[in-house]
């Protein structure tokens, strides 16, 4: 029976948790501002992801590096392969993210799988918004949706201006 090891990030979105199998990261989640707090037991892979979350915040790593367990159908599985070759900085509509998977008419079955990702931040559901460009629907929150955005808009401009 494969054993998880836990780790918490405190983040500007809110706490971490941070779960992970021997092999690969099995969740990042958000944790409830209520919900009472275990001490973790993380391993190498807990803490490579702390590492990297880490990074993210701080404006230093724009991808993740990291092996990842996807828990679901073929087709959110599918989806959640897609939502990681969205640009750091970019966002896709949910209809976008459809038509590049094979199915024009997925766009509610995408955020049906997008609702069930389990690796927030790392798998970036957040770059998801509606074709009208508005922000919808984010199992962390619309706020941290925003943040999330504005975070890599910010990065990704500042690092523009210091090259010129």
């Amino acid at each position: 029976m494969p054993h998880n090891y836990t780790t918490y990030l405190q983040t500007p979105v809110g706490r971490l948790q941070i779960t992970a199998s021997n092999q690969a990261v099995t969740s990042v989640r958000f944790v409830k501002k209520n919900e009472k707090v275990k001490s973790g037991n993380p391993n190498k892979i807990t803490r490579r992801c702390e590492k990297q979350l880490k990074e993210y915040f701080a404006g230093k790593r724009t991808k993740f590096e990291l092996p990842l367990q996807l828990d679901g159908t073929e087709f959110q599985k599918k989806i959640w392969r897609a939502l990681l070759k969205i640009p750091y900085g970019k966002t896709a509509s949910y209809g976008e993210i459809a038509r590049k998977t094979g199915n024009s008419n997925a766009s509610r079955a995408v955020g049906g799988a997008n609702n069930k990702n389990k690796i927030a931040i790392v798998i970036p559901c957040h770059r998801v918004i509606g074709a009208d460009g508005k922000l919808t629907g984010y199992a962390g929150g619309l706020w941290r949706k925003e943040w999330l955005l504005n975070h890599e808009r910010n990065i990704k401009m500042n690092r523009k201006t210091h090259r010129t």
